[in-house]
């Protein structure tokens, strides 16, 4: 990631890295012929309670709003704020199940996106890679996890 900008995506090498912190940088560029670059502009839906998609995202751009609309007011409150470097969708990537919440782009924002087919061609090809990749995903899974339990229990 010597480079002035990703070749995959024309980001910055700070965001790049930022995002894909615990990857070295020969990782780095294994990595980046698997994923794909999208965008959103402000407001935009990245992700919809309930849809199947099949993708996750890295964000290097932007920041995004994850909802989820309260049962009892029928409200949607802001559960998180991802900012560059964050991992978004990893839940139902890991799962293949229904997105479980809304996640919405409170400024452009751009993410590089890796498929689950691209995933399986990674684990093919790069099974190192591919395993840092998952423990970095449930990582962020147990500590998503744990902190809305001390949510909960605070409530409690």
């Amino acid at each position: 990631m010597d480079s002035q900008k990703c070749a995959c995506c024309n980001a910055g090498p700070e965001d790049i890295k930022r995002a894909f912190n615990f990857l070295s940088d020969e990782e780095i560029e294994e990595l980046c012929s698997y994923l794909d670059l999208r965008e959103w502009q402000e407001n935009a839906v990245v992700m919809q309670k309930g849809d199947f998609e099949d993708y996750m995202g890295f964000i290097v751009e932007g920041k995004l709003a994850v909802k989820m609309k309260t049962g009892y007011w029928g409200k949607n409150i802001i559960i998180a704020i991802l900012e560059r470097g964050a991992i978004v969708g990893e839940g139902a990537f890991l799962d293949s199940g229904p997105r479980g919440n809304t996640v919405i782009a409170m400024e452009k924002s751009r993410l590089l996106t890796l498929t689950t087919q691209k995933m399986e061609e990674l684990i093919t090809n790069k099974p190192s890679l591919a395993i840092k990749l998952m423990k970095r995903m449930l990582r962020i899974q147990s500590l998503r996890l744990r902190k809305a339990g001390e949510r909960i229990s605070e409530l409690l």
